[in-house]
């Protein structure tokens, strides 16, 4: 079940193109979600990625699918911490990051809109999400562009190959594994 996701979902950050991505996934039983992100794991320990549930509410769990190395690099970036600790993190070690990022969504206050740096979105376009509620982006794709349209326009089309490609490949009887890059 969860193969089908991380093919559609997470293409890029399993090509090595993208930190991290995101899904939604519905379960009838704790106990197999957590064997089934095990079993992912371990599968990938070799490969540099990593599925963590960020979240549990109503059999729905959100899985973020990440290459912390590439993570850290990203919160590592001029102005990203500084921005983070507007939100209570306090530091740019990932795995602290990341719990950080659960509490946010756990608390069920707002939706902590950071989430985009943590899928390695530009800085400015989360920025401008928040500054902007959403609105008057100059574009729109994985994220609602506010910045640099030409650069996110050529990493949609980049991300939109990617995905077809490994969704004809696993089609045609390559494994999720024989698809994901090394790191």
């Amino acid at each position: 079940m969860i193969e089908k996701y991380l093919i559609e979902q997470c293409s890029p950050t399993l090509a090595s193109l993208k930190t991290a991505s995101l899904f939604s996934i519905k379960y009838s039983s704790e106990t197999e979600l957590q064997k089934a992100i095990e079993y992912w794991n371990k599968s990938f320990c070799d490969k540099g990625v990593e599925l963590i549930i960020l979240k549990r509410c109503d059999n729905n769990a959100l899985i973020y699918v990440c290459r912390k190395n590439k993570l850290s690099e990203d919160l590592n970036k001029i102005g990203v911490l500084e921005f983070l600790k507007e939100y209570g993190y306090k530091s740019a070690d990932a795995d602290e990051c990341i719990e950080r990022l659960k509490l946010r969504l756990q608390s069920g206050d707002n939706f902590p809109h950071e989430i985009g740096i943590f899928l390695s979105y530009p800085l400015g376009d989360v920025i401008g999400f928040i500054e902007n509620a959403g609105q008057n982006s100059k574009c729109s794709g994985c994220w609602k562009v506010y910045c640099n349209e030409c650069e996110a326009v050529k990493a949609f089309a980049k991300y939109k190959k990617c995905k077809d490609v490994y969704m004809r490949l696993w089609k045609q009887g390559r494994s999720v594994q024989q698809l994901t890059v090394a790191a």
